[in-house]
C-alpha cells in the first residue's frame, strides 16, 4: 500500500481496451461472446504448467464483427503484441490480421467489474483475468487489483517447436 511503488498499477490499458471492446458489441454479439455470467472465480486455463494445452475456441467469432469492431480487436491484440520487439511485432500482428476471420472471442463478468477475456486464433491465444487475491487477501473473491494475463502460441509451439510430440507423429511407439 506503501513504499517506492505506491500508486502503480499495470495492465490497465489491457483491461480497458477489453472493457471498450466488449461495450461496443451489440447485445447480440454479447451472448454470444460470453461463456459465463458472473465471474466469481480464477478462469485462466493456459497458465504456467500447462504447456501446449489445447484449448476449444469459444465464444464470439470475428468473422461476425463490423469494421469498427474489428479495428477495437485489432487494438487490445495490439496491446499485447506490442510488447515484443517491433520487427517481431510486426511479424506477428501480419499473423494475426492473416487469421483475424478465424479468431474467437470469449467473456465472463461485468466490463464495469470484474471479468475474463479469451482472444483465440491459430496463432495467438490471449487470456486476462481478474483474479482472486492469494496472499494479499483472506477474501477469494476476484478483483481488478489483482490480474493475470497469458499470451501464448497455439497449436504446440508455445515455446518452440514440440520435438517429443514431433517425433511421435513421425514414428509411432506402440
Amino acid at each position: 500500500e506503501g513504499g517506492k511503488f505506491k500508486g502503480t498499477v499495470i495492465m490497465q490499458d489491457e483491461q480497458d481496451k477489453g472493457s471498450k471492446f466488449f461495450n461496443a458489441l451489440s447485445p447480440e454479439q454479447q451472448t454470444q461472446a460470453s461463456i459465463g455470467k458472473e465471474k466469481d472465480k480464477n478462469y485462466t486455463l493456459t497458465e504456467a504448467y500447462k504447456d501446449n494445452i489445447v484449448v476449444d475456441y469459444a465464444g464470439l467469432s470475428a468473422a461476425k464483427l463490423k469494421a469498427d469492431q474489428l479495428k477495437l480487436l485489432l487494438e487490445v491484440i495490439s496491446e499485447y503484441i506490442g510488447n515484443m520487439d517491433d520487427g517481431h511485432a510486426r511479424l506477428k500482428m501480419d499473423e494475426v490480421r492473416q487469421n483475424l476471420m478465424r479468431t474467437s472471442f470469449a467473456w465472463i463478468g461485468d466490463p464495469n467489474g470484474v471479468f475474463y477475456y479469451r482472444i483465440q486464433s491459430p496463432v495467438l491465444l490471449i487470456e486476462f483475468d481478474h483474479q482472486s487475491p492469494i496472499a494479499l487477501s483472506r477474501s477469494r473473491v476476484p478483483t481488478r487489483q489483482h490480474v493475470h494475463t497469458v499470451v501464448r502460441t497455439p497449436n504446440g509451439n508455445d515455446y518452440g517447436k514440440d520435438l517429443l510430440r514431433q517425433h511421435y507423429e513421425l514414428h509411432p511407439h506402440s
